[in-house]
């Protein structure tokens, strides 16, 4: 293990030393983790994690490399890498280039040999808590301080960071590495659904799989307005994940507020939340939130389990929804509320991804079911 001395400090006051890769220099950001054995190169490429620093618990990061493929945006919006041991050699068939490479050629400042199991144990006790990275500075007491100082995320609109800044039309199907979908016999045929995305940050799966479904898809900006998505004749809006509070959103909420009722509506993570938010609810910060690909959610209405990958530190409050909203999955560890309906309007929700396949096919259905409100408003 070679590279240059790095740091890590908590607004808590702990520090935890090791060493460089990817960029050199310092940033901050909200320390947080994240459970999956695989898929760090989604996790980099999610939008969602725009304003953190991401520590995986799985010790072993970079063995199979990255490539072109699989990435979930644009570019790489978390601000730091956090890992307990890199592999600098990977094997895969399909790696274009190695982990550090891949952080270096887009200027995110990687760590790696500290004990990431204390670090997660801090973030689980105290919570999720800001930090600072730094290969520049390595005095204890000045890092301790940065953190201290950095502005929270809470309040914070992130989504003006992430999201594109024209509409365009989706073109893309999914990548065809051995099919996990079945959508029956439409399945990337033309079914004459128009869907309209709002962008607070996509990741690129979820049109894919819309494609796959045989939707045209034009995917808009996260401030688009309703009449400007209205004006696009859709047959039905899709509210994308996105990073950051909800509640700062006030562009996103009145927009949604003003398409109930008007168009069939599902939304993903946060679009989840900007749903709930728009029929009436709150939301609040969770501890430590919720980040991996094997979070156990129940399915009320089939009373089935799925297991979910999530990507989120803020969730609906239950107590806040009106009457008219229905809780219609709960996350089995803490019972977070995992899923909406509303009852008067073709409306729906989910806290989780259901196009990153964790289960690998436990979720699929949602899209089946959007596409079925959708044909049913428009039959």
């Amino acid at each position: 293990m070679t590279g240059r001395p790095a740091k890590l400090a908590l607004a808590n006051g702990s520090v935890f030393t090791g060493i460089s890769f990817g960029a050199e220099g310092e940033i901050h950001g909200e320390v947080v983790f994240n459970t999956s054995m695989t898929g760090y190169q989604e996790i980099l490429t999610d939008p969602s994690y725009s304003g953190q620093i991401v520590c995986m618990t799985y010790p072993l990061i970079g063995n199979y490399g990255v490539n072109e493929e699989d990435v979930e945006s644009r570019g790489l919006f978390l601000r730091g890498f956090i890992v307990r041991e890199l592999c600098d050699e990977p094997s895969n068939y399909r790696s274009s280039e190695s982990l550090d490479s891949y952080l270096k050629r887009n200027n995110i400042i990687g760590l790696q040999g500290i004990d990431t199991r204390a670090l997660v144990r801090q973030i689980r006790i105290h919570g999720a808590m800001a930090g600072i990275l730094s290969t520049t500075d390595l005095d204890d007491a000045s890092l301790v301080q940065k953190a201290k100082d950095g502005a929270s995320l809470v309040g914070l609109d992130l989504v003006c960071e992430v999201m594109p800044q024209e509409t365009s039309e989706w073109s893309s199907p999914l990548i065809d590495l051995g099919r996990p979908v079945d959508f029956g016999a439409a399945a990337s045929e033309d079914n004459g659904l128009h869907v309209v995305a709002i962008d607070y940050g996509m990741k690129l799966n979820i049109p894919r799989y819309l494609k796959d479904a045989g939707c045209r898809v034009t995917v808009v900006p996260g401030n688009a307005t309703a009449d400007e998505i209205l004006a696009l004749n859709p047959d039905g809006v899709f509210l994308s994940n996105g990073p950051g509070d909800p509640e700062p959103l006030d562009y996103a909420i009145n927009t949604i507020k003003s398409l109930l009722g008007k168009k069939p509506i599902f939304g993903i993570c946060l679009g989840l939340q900007l749903l709930g938010l728009a029929c009436g609810g709150k939301t609040y910060k969770l501890r430590f939130g919720h980040r991996g690909a094997n979070q156990p959610v129940l399915n009320k209405l089939t009373r089935k389990v799925e297991i979910t990958s999530q990507n989120h530190g803020f969730a609906l409050d239950t107590a806040s929804l009106p009457d008219d909203v229905e809780v219609t999955h709960i996350n089995l560890n803490d019972e977070t509320v995992e899923g909406i309906r509303h009852r008067q309007y073709p409306a729906f929700g989910v806290q989780y991804h259901p196009e990153a396949a964790a289960g690998p096919h436990d979720s699929h259905y949602l899209f089946r079911e959007f596409v079925d409100m959708m044909r049913g408003v428009t039959a």
